[in-house]
């Protein structure tokens, strides 16, 4: 017998002005997930898909900032989401721009 996987979505806000970090703004399972996921796209909001990611951030609390413990994680997020934006704007990934030009030394 298969089962299939539940959705899970957390949506974040953080501004570096006013937030301490990152604060779940959103989170759900199931239909709720989709919803979170179909309004950011339709926003143009990036989602990234993680499934670790999503499950121990949808044990917060929506109101709550992420704990220090994953800060990392929520981070390594940011990153990919600030490569995917640079290379749909630029056309290439920027890590690989610097690499090249770092190897040229």
């Amino acid at each position: 017998m298969s089962r299939s996987k539940k959705n899970k979505a957390v949506a974040l806000k953080y501004n570096v002005q006013e937030d301490m970090a990152p604060i779940v703004i959103a989170s759900g399972y199931g239909e709720v997930a989709q919803r979170i996921i179909d309004t950011a796209e339709r926003q143009g909001i990036p989602v990234f898909r993680d499934d670790s990611a999503a499950s121990m951030l949808c044990m917060l609390e929506v109101g709550s900032n992420i704990p220090p413990e994953l800060y990392e994680v929520v981070a390594a997020i940011y990153v990919q989401l600030l490569q995917a934006s640079y290379r749909i704007k630029n056309g290439h990934d920027p890590l690989a721009a610097m690499a090249k030009e770092w190897s040229k030394d």
